[in-house]
Formats: structure tokens, C-alpha cells, sequence
């Protein structure tokens, strides 16, 4: 898992699996954002919710891109609890 955040130029920060990346697009699966959910608290949703199920991988014209960058250890945690099928640890258990 490729775990990115995407920020598009409509403003949306956009935290997928990314898939590939070409000098004029960027195809990635499993896209959500992050949302403020009051004190402090962020909640995800999907970033298209209207999208056919169907549907695994999205590409868009790198023009709508602003950045790739590597998103926050927690972000990448919690990404991974949500599409992940096996939980790794992040951490080792002091003896």
C-alpha cells in the first residue's frame, strides 16, 4: 500500500493508495478526505461518494494536481485500519 496525500486544485486534500504517477496524471484507489468533526476530531469520508462501487482505480490530469506528499504517520495508520485486511503493529512491545 502506497498510502499519499493528494491535494487538488479544487482544495480538497485527497488521502489514497496511490497507484501510478506519470508525468501527466495520477491514478489512485481507495480515495477519501479527511473532515473536521469538532473538537479536535477529524472523521474520513469517501472523496466521491457517487462513485459506482464498480469502480477501483481513478485517474486524473496531473493540471488538477497540486501536490503528492507523504501525509502524517497517524493518517497513514488510520488508512491503513480502514483498507487494510491484515493490521500490521506499528510499534514493538518493550520486554
Amino acid at each position: 500500500m502506497n498510502v499519499k496525500l493528494v491535494r487538488v486544485t479544487s482544495g480538497e486534500d485527497i488521502i489514497c493508495d496511490l497507484i501510478e504517477e506519470t508525468d501527466d496524471s495520477v491514478t489512485f484507489e481507495n480515495a477519501i478526505i479527511a473532515i473536521p468533526a469538532g473538537n479536535g476530531q477529524i472523521s474520513f469520508a469517501p472523496w466521491s461518494p457517487l462513485l459506482s462501487k464498480e469502480v477501483k482505480s481513478l485517474t486524473i490530469s496531473k493540471k488538477f494536481v497540486m501536490y503528492v506528499a507523504e501525509p502524517q504517520d497517524q493518517m497513514v495508520d488510520e488508512y491503513k485500519s480502514i483498507f487494510s485486511p491484515i493490521i500490521a503493529p506499528t510499534k514493538k512491545l518493550a520486554l
